[in-house]
């Protein structure tokens, strides 16, 4: 058989050649690897220098946006209570208007009243004759009723009828007096 040490040593040359092969393709990917690892490196220490600024930058900006927030709502809570101020305002004024309206529309009716008042021709004066105060004292509304004529009645007399009722009313006599005398 064949000597087994020369079957050793060419296991052992095939597996150093093999070696070598696989080293001699693999010093490239190592060579792309350190550049990337360096890369890395300072992709990282930019963003260790750059990130934490930038972040402190986007929180005081958070803060800024919130503040300017809460200036916006007291703006707009402030406008709202100037609107109601001035719809107040508004509406007070209306009512002084529509007083002073009134006001006006009173002054002029009284003024109109009081001219025509003044214009007017004065009626002649009536007489009237009186009684003097120690002649007559004051009766009372039942003594009255019980003095007028169609008040009494005798006791043989019965209630009046229905004639009564179609007779010409009293009050009509007297607006003919009123219209003489001006009243």
């Amino acid at each position: 058989m064949i000597d087994p040490l020369f079957w050793l040593g060419l296991s052992i040359l095939l597996v150093a050649t093999s070696l070598t092969a696989v080293l001699v393709a693999a010093i490239p990917a190592l060579q792309e690897l350190a550049r990337a690892a360096r890369s890395a490196e300072k992709l990282f220490d930019t963003l260790s220098r750059e990130l934490p600024p930038t972040l402190n930058a986007i929180r005081t900006t958070g803060l800024e946006i919130t503040d300017l927030t809460d200036d916006v709502s007291e703006g707009v809570k402030s406008a709202t209570q100037v609107v109601k101020q001035v719809d107040q305002s508004l509406d007070g004024a209306k009512k002084q208007a529509q007083n002073l309206q009134v006001g006006t529309r009173s002054i002029f009716v009284g003024v109109k009243t009081a001219w025509k008042t003044f214009i007017r021709q004065k009626p002649a004066r009536r007489t009237v004759e009186r009684l003097p105060i120690n002649e007559t004292t004051p009766l009372t509304l039942r003594e009255r009723e019980a003095l007028r004529p169609e008040n009494r009645r005798t006791k043989a007399e019965p209630y009046p009828t229905d004639d009564a009722y179609n007779e010409v009313s009293n009050w009509e006599t007297n607006e003919d007096w009123y219209n003489q005398n001006g009243e």
